[in-house]
C-alpha cells in the first residue's frame, strides 16, 4: 500500500522508482536528475518541499538538489498544465516561422510564455533548441516532437491533447 503523498515526504512508489535509478548508477547522488524526474512524473512539478525530500533521501544538501533542478529546463519548479508545449526559439526556428507560431499560440490559448491556460490544459514555454533545425519550426507537446509546424496545423495538434 502506497504511503499518502504530501510535499514533504516521498511516497512508496516514488521511493521504489528512485531506488531503481540508484541501482543503475555508481553512487546514490548520481541519481539526482532521475529522482527529480520521478517526483515530477508523480506530482506534475517539483516543489521546494520535494527538493528537500529528495535531498534527504539522496543524502545531499537541498541547495545541491535545487541547483540541479533549476539548471534543467524540463524540471518544472512551479505547477504546469496537463500538457506542456515547448516552442523552439532557436535561430533556425526563428527564421522559419517561430514568430507566427508564437503569435498563433498566444491567440489560441490566451497565454504567453511561462503561463498556463485557465483550464489547466496547457503551459507554454520557450525552448532554446529541440534539435531538428532541418525541420524548423518545431515544437514539442509533452514527449511528442512536431516538425515543420505551420499555423494551419495548430488547431489539429492542440485538439489531440485534452
Amino acid at each position: 500500500m502506497e504511503t499518502e503523498k504530501n510535499d514533504s515526504m516521498l511516497t512508496a512508489a516514488e521511493i521504489a522508482a528512485i531506488d531503481h535509478e540508484i541501482d543503475l548508477l555508481p553512487y546514490k547522488k548520481a541519481a539526482v536528475i532521475e529522482a527529480l524526474k520521478v517526483i515530477q512524473q508523480h506530482r506534475g512539478w517539483v516543489s521546494d518541499e520535494s527538493i528537500a525530500a529528495v535531498a534527504d533521501y539522496l543524502e545531499m544538501g537541498a541547495a545541491e538538489v535545487d541547483s540541479v533542478a533549476t539548471f534543467y529546463n524540463l524540471i518544472f519548479r512551479k505547477p504546469v498544465g496537463r500538457h506542456v508545449i515547448l516552442l523552439c526559439d532557436s535561430i533556425s526556428c526563428y527564421v522559419m516561422g517561430y514568430g507566427r507560431l508564437f503569435a498563433a499560440l498566444r491567440q489560441k490559448l490566451s497565454i504567453g510564455f511561462g503561463e498556463t491556460t485557465t483550464d489547466q490544459r496547457f503551459t507554454l514555454l520557450p525552448n532554446a533548441c529541440l534539435g531538428c533545425c532541418d525541420h524548423a519550426p518545431s515544437l514539442m507537446i509533452d514527449e511528442t516532437l512536431y516538425k515543420d509546424v505551420t499555423v494551419e496545423v495548430l488547431d489539429e495538434l492542440l485538439s489531440n491533447y485534452q
